[in-house]
């Protein structure tokens, strides 16, 4: 069974047996409309109202009231449908009529004050229940729902008081109580909504918003209220979603309009920035995003996201300083923003500030350790500042973490015809300049060839050969060393050339 039919079916297990039955028995016509036409349109409105077929069943009463505009039944019937679509403003005129036509239909007079009393309408809801109990004394239904309407009328009264005095957390609870009863009263979900806002519940505030939309009609303000509250909780779509209903009904709305306008383009520019970042194209996202700073520089959401993206992308560039800037911006806004550590800390390992970069993801770990690239991080971190406290290969040739072959292959010439020991005359200086040009041919070993330059990125020395006979050999076989100066004995420098290209 679906959720609708269920409804129909609660509903209609609440109406007498008598008005649910089909009834074949055309009553009160006059006039010359067809009697079997009007009887057949009731039959199958019936049919499909059990059904749940609310839409097609709809249409059949619709015809039965324009063949015969004084049958109680039929109005009746029509304000069941609906009251099962959730249309009780449509509802309660129906339900009137049948009162009007036959006055002692009590049935008919504790649906309308069940609709009185679900939208707020107290007064109206107590006199209806007070004329069923005077007709029927011992009515189970008035009597229940006619005691909650008192105690509603004081939870309003002392709702209003706790809100003159700041108490919005006790006005939420009484709220809550009397829209329990009055669900279809939009002033007490705008109350609610005032106490959600004024405690930072801001969704909890657009929940009791967004239904006002349909209680009231054409009820425009409520559209715009609940696209600024989205806008200002950072969802632009949504809040663009909202003001477009609200243009909908009103396509000059003095405040929906230029706010439509506004979020339009700032949404168009984070669209252009993210498809900037997607192509790699991270100078273009950033004046995209700068701009949107420059539209929106005041919603914390907004500032944060554009901040956010322009810190990633210098860092996708490798622009250190900036980098470094516009993610401590972010963090300052938002010290627990798990991406600004990661990129900032990947921008510390490209200025070769290790321990820094350890902080940061240890931070961004602590606050989540169950993100895998966080976690691969921090270890990678760790391995350099471990290597960093050894040999470093970049610094020996004294470039850049970034540098390109050519610029390595050029230091490497440079301090290879520098240090090469045959330029030295003494044993100790000639020694001295071994050591130093071992390390210079290793670092160019290592650096020049994109494999070994890779491990030793993630922090891995390639030539350290405990590091390797650990990680490659884990049965203990020797390790090797490196010697720039092949095999045999002797100096072997003399075999030692240069090869420019």
């Amino acid at each position: 069974m679906s959720w609708e039919t269920l409804g129909v079916y609660r509903l209609l297990s609440s109406i007498p047996l008598v008005v649910i039955i089909v009834n074949l028995q055309y009553e009160g016509s006059e006039g010359g409309a067809n009697p079997q036409e009007i009887d057949q349109h009731l039959k199958l409105g019936t049919q499909l109202l059990s059904a749940g077929q609310l839409a097609d069943a709809l249409s059949h009463f619709h015809a039965a009231i324009d063949g015969d505009p004084d049958n109680y039944l039929t109005y009746f019937r029509r304000a069941t449908v609906y009251l099962a679509m959730g249309k009780s403003r449509q509802a309660l005129p129906d339900l009137s009529r049948v009162i009007q036509l036959k006055p002692d239909f009590t049935q008919a007079r504790v649906q309308r004050a069940n609709v009185y009393l679900k939208q707020g309408k107290l007064n109206d809801a107590e006199n209806d229940y007070m004329e069923v109990l005077r007709v029927s004394p011992n009515h189970e239904d008035a009597k229940t729902q006619l005691g909650f309407i008192e105690p509603i009328r004081e939870a309003v009264q002392e709702t209003d008081e706790m809100m003159t005095q700041g108490r919005w957390n006790e006005a939420i609870q009484l709220l809550t109580v009397a829209i329990d009863k009055c669900v279809w009263d939009p002033s007490l979900r705008e109350k609610r909504a005032q106490c959600y806002m004024e405690i930072g519940e801001h969704f909890k505030a657009i929940n009791d918003i967004k239904p006002t939309t349909k209680m009231r009609p054409d009820n425009t303000e409520a559209y715009f209220r609940v696209s600024k509250m989205y806008y200002d909780v950072g969802e632009l779509e949504d809040s663009l979603t909202e003001v477009r209903e609200c243009l909908k009904l009103d396509p000059d709305h003095k405040s929906c309009f230029p706010h439509y306008k506004h979020a339009k383009k700032l949404n168009k520019l984070y669209n252009s920035a993210q498809n900037f970042i997607n192509e790699g194209r991270y100078e273009e996202a950033i004046v995209k995003l700068e701009a949107a700073l420059r539209l929106e520089p005041e919603i914390w959401a907004y500032v944060l996201r554009s901040k956010s993206k322009i810190c990633k992308s210098y860092r996708e560039l490798k622009d250190v300083p900036h980098a470094i800037k516009n993610c401590a911006e972010v963090l300052e806004m938002d010290e627990n923003n798990i991406e600004a550590l990661v990129d900032r800390a990947e921008t510390y390992i490209l200025a070769e500030e290790f321990e820094r970069a350890v902080e940061d993801y240890q931070k961004a770990h602590d606050i989540d350790n169950n993100l895998r690239h966080v976690t691969e991080g921090l270890e990678k971190a760790k391995r350099l500042l471990k290597q960093s406290q050894k040999r470093d290969y970049y610094k020996i040739l004294g470039v850049k973490r970034n540098a390109r072959k050519r610029e390595i292959e050029k230091a490497y010439r440079k301090l290879a015809a520098e240090w090469h020991p045959d330029n030295f005359r003494s044993e100790e200086e000639k020694k001295i300049a071994e050591k130093k040009f071992i390390e210079i041919a290793a670092a160019r070993e290592v650096l020049a060839d994109p494999e070994k330059r890779q491990k030793f990125d993630n922090g891995e020395d390639p030539l350290d050969p405990e590091e390797q006979q650990r990680r490659q050999n884990p049965w203990g076989h020797q390790g090797f060393h490196f010697n720039p100066f092949g095999p045999g004995g002797g100096n072997g420098f003399n075999g030692f050339k240069f090869h420019f290209n």
